[in-house]
């Protein structure tokens, strides 16, 4: 659900990327007070993992798309909204900045409907009530399920929506609308059973770290070592060996813009805020498409259809996954050194 700049005109862009701004800056000042030296690294490790789980992208059947995990909902589960927030925009950033996955217009954009809608809303107004205070198995269940699809319902729409404001792509509200939805009502449900068995292998294993993200408090002195070695495995294995397995379908907005335009991305406007930052992705892309670049970066989301096993996707999977883990820690060593001045 990764964001082209050529759905956005470059006022909702801009405004976009003022709000992901703000919204990063309140995150930072609210994480301060709940950092401690168990959460920062389990910050970090769980940016490398949703970064190496966005790689997968698994078929729908019976459509033609695919979808990737969000990973919003498993963040703020384990981490509580604010630092969920700061790790999804780290792992956006890193997707965009070297990988050519999402444009950087859009970066603003694809930060909202993938941090703000599943940290703000689908966590606290839909998995809370329904995990409660002392969740079981069940409770945990059902509640990252409907969190998952309510999260990416909502970033879903939000897409549709941030596209009318531009008025700069032919795609009609309605039409476009009741493609989105539905494909990613699907996806969501995979998202859901996927964000349920994470976090309740962290329960089992380490409750204290979901009962310290939903009070807002530090984890304290209980190791969590375990958690965080399986994790960085976890997305090891995913990002350097799962990740050749990736289905060749569109993605879902991929999808969505081919069902209702014939193409599955469309031409960015030939204005020079446009052309500038198509310029600068091409750049600083160092391995578009998560491989060795073989041509011409565009701003946009990411044609898996010529994907092939080899070491480049590897090597994409560690390199963003260690530069996710790398970014998240410090961002959260440095709010842990204002916290103690």
């Amino acid at each position: 659900m990764h964001m082209a700049d050529a759905l956005l005109s470059p006022a909702v862009g801009g405004t976009m990327w003022a709000v992901a701004a703000g919204s990063i800056g309140h995150c930072s000042r609210r994480v301060r007070r709940e950092l401690d030296d168990h959460k920062i690294p389990l910050m970090g490790v769980l940016g490398a993992f949703i970064f190496a789980a966005q790689m997968i992208n698994f078929t729908i059947p019976g459509t033609g798309s695919s979808g990737h995990l969000g990973g919003g909902i498993i963040l703020a589960i384990l981490l509580g909204p604010n630092a969920a927030f700061l790790v999804m925009g780290s792992v956006l950033m890193v997707q965009s900045l070297f990988f050519a996955d999402g444009g950087l217009l859009a970066l603003g954009c694809n930060v909202f409907n993938l941090g703000v809608f599943p940290c703000f809303i689908a966590y606290p107004l839909i998995y809370k009530p329904l995990a409660g205070s002392r969740p079981g198995v069940a409770r945990l269940w059902v509640g990252s399920l409907l969190a998952a699809v309510v999260g990416l319902q909502l970033g879903a729409f939000g897409v549709v929506m941030e596209t009318l404001l531009s008025g700069i792509s032919a795609l009609h509200f309605t039409t476009f609308t009741m493609l989105m939805q539905p494909i990613h009502l699907a996806i969501g449900l995979v998202e859901g059973v996927v964000t349920a068995t994470v976090v309740s292998f962290v329960w089992s294993a380490r409750p204290g770290i979901l009962a310290a993200a939903a009070e807002g408090t530090t984890i304290g002195k209980v190791s969590i070592r375990p958690v965080l070695l399986s994790l960085f495995l976890a997305a090891l294995v995913i990002g350097g060996g799962l990740s050749w397995f990736a289905s060749s379908h569109p993605d879902g907005l991929e999808w969505a813009i081919y069902k209702a335009s014939g193409s599955e991305e469309l031409e960015a406007p030939e204005d020079e805020i446009h052309h500038v930052l198509s310029e600068i992705q091409e750049k600083i892309a160092l391995l578009p498409g998560y491989n060795y670049p073989a041509g011409p970066v565009l701003a946009g989301p990411v044609d898996h259809a010529d994907s092939t096993i080899d070491a480049g996707t590897s090597i994409a999977g560690f390199v963003g996954g260690l530069v996710t883990l790398m970014i998240a820690s410090v961002l959260g060593w440095l709010l842990r050194s204002r916290q103690d001045k």
